[in-house]
């Protein structure tokens, strides 16, 4: 294990190396783990990112800030920044772990890299940490749009449509699939004034309309662009904006997966 790489990667070196192996320690693994310092570096992160927020975007009122760091220090985007440092080479797990895959664990991910930034807080300060948040999350933000970020697709498909003064999508349940205590459903989303027909599943009925309104949305937008300026005025052709489709997620409705067009 090249404890070396991992603090380059970090851009952080330790004075204490004890405090880095504890923060990389399951509690499967020891009775020294790591669930204090994730405690500790939750709570700095969830500051240092709303005082980055707070200073980046000054025409953004309390509750959308307070959307868009919810949506920063989720599991998920803490999840793929732990990805990115290729922390799972680097854990330290029980046996039990490791043989169920915890190194691949979204969970175990997060709270890792919340335990390294509490023991570099420890190691160094505040400001190391800062640092390191700001490492991690400045170059996130260098890439979103935060009028969007953090808005399920069902909200966002609704923004769209009212903007162009079009009525609200329609949802339909057409199929369920699966034994009753794994059901998947498929969800009909409908856009009548832009022709648009498209289909979502998911393992709830929330889940499948989430996937279907991004499939609506995504097809929404590109006809728009598509159309001329004087045609946006009338109804377009179902036959151009139709669109058989099927997109799938998770219960989180945020996790989507697009499959091939019928």
């Amino acid at each position: 294990m090249n404890l070396q790489l991992l603090q380059t990667r970090l851009g952080h070196t330790f004075h204490d190396a004890g405090l880095l192996q504890q923060a990389l320690t399951h509690r499967s693994h020891s009775s020294l783990h790591n669930e204090r310092l994730e405690f500790l570096g939750d709570s700095i992160l969830n500051c240092v990112v709303a005082s980055i927020l707070y200073e980046r975007y000054e025409q953004i009122d309390e509750g959308d800030l307070s959307r868009l760091r919810a949506n920063l220090v989720k599991q998920q985007s803490l999840y793929e920044i732990a990805q990115k440092l290729e922390l799972s080479q680097f854990l330290r797990l029980g046996e039990g772990e490791l043989k169920s895959g915890g190194f691949r664990r979204p969970s175990i991910l997060a709270d890792t890299l919340e335990a390294l930034l509490g023991a570099t807080y420890l190691d160094a300060g505040f400001d190391a940490a800062a640092k390191m948040i700001r490492a991690f999350y400045i170059p996130i933000l260098d890439t979103v749009d935060p009028r969007t970020l953090g808005k399920d697709a069902k909200t966002l498909l609704q923004e769209f449509l009212q903007s162009k003064k079009i009525s609200l999508p329609l949802y339909n349940v057409v199929a369920t699939h699966g034994a009753a205590h794994s059901q998947e459903f498929e969800i009909e989303c409908l856009v009548p004034k832009l022709g648009i027909q498209v289909y979502g599943r998911g393992g709830s009925r929330r889940a499948g309309e989430q996937a279907a309104a991004k499939l609506a949305l995504d097809v929404a937008e590109q006809a728009m662009m598509r159309a001329p300026a004087a045609a946006r005025k009338s109804k377009p052709r179902a036959a151009q904006l139709k669109l058989a489709g099927i997109a799938t997620v998770q219960d989180d409705p945020t996790a989507h997966k697009k499959l091939a067009n019928k």
